[in-house]
């Protein structure tokens, strides 16, 4: 790795990037403490990017900074998944209402698309759980809210910090496909309420997957 390969933005938010996705795999497990020496080593850089890409990381709450001890990678206990996903709920459940209520037909039509993508992954969980992302945040993008979608996508990205992950639990999958089946039916019958309440459901059963 050298900085001519990172020259595309900058240096520092294509570190946070790597970092961030070094996170997400678990290759930095929560509570792992980050050797800054090794990883500026490894990618050819100074200190100073991979600091203030550890500052853009700790904002998000992927990383804790510690007096005198360093960056960690953020520990998620049981009440802080416990309160994330019931922020994403309320906030993915009011724009599940929302498009309910004011998506067009070719927007609905894309979701619908999106499901049938989802539906042919369930024998690959890392595939379905992509497509389901995806899913999730192209509905939030249709709602135009730019603080709403930010704030689910931070949300999204300390939910991905857990070391439970709730489609490794026997038959999430399975469960997690019906319910977007119950939100898209809801969504394609523009019933604001009942994809409310679907969406809400999917996340309660998300969390008592992860729990």
């Amino acid at each position: 790795m050298t900085p001519a390969s990172l020259s595309h933005r900058a240096l520092y938010e294509e570190v946070a990037e790597l970092i961030r996705q070094r996170i997400f795999s678990h290759e930095l497990p929560p509570g792992s403490w980050i050797d800054e020496s090794r990883i500026a080593e490894e990618f050819g850089i100074s200190r100073t990017p991979l600091r203030e890409a550890l500052k853009v990381l700790a904002a998000e709450g992927l990383v804790t900074m510690k007096v005198r001890r360093g960056a960690y990678v953020t520990e998620v206990t049981q009440k802080d998944l416990q309160q994330v996903y019931h922020l994403l709920g309320l906030l993915e459940a009011d724009a599940a209402a929302w498009v309910a209520r004011n998506a067009s037909d070719l927007q609905m039509t894309e979701l619908k698309a999106l499901h049938q993508e989802l539906a042919a992954h369930t024998l690959d969980r890392k595939m379905f759980f992509a497509v389901n992302e995806q899913f999730h945040m192209r509905l939030l993008e249709m709602t135009e809210n730019k603080w709403q979608f930010q704030m689910v996508q931070d949300l999204r990205r300390v939910m991905k910090l857990s070391r439970h992950n709730s489609l490794l639990k026997s038959g999430r999958i399975a469960h997690s496909l019906q319910e977007h089946v119950v939100l898209l039916n809801a969504l394609l019958a523009r019933d604001s309420e009942a994809a409310r309440t679907a969406m809400k459901t999917h996340f309660e059963g998300g969390l008592d997957a992860a729990e």
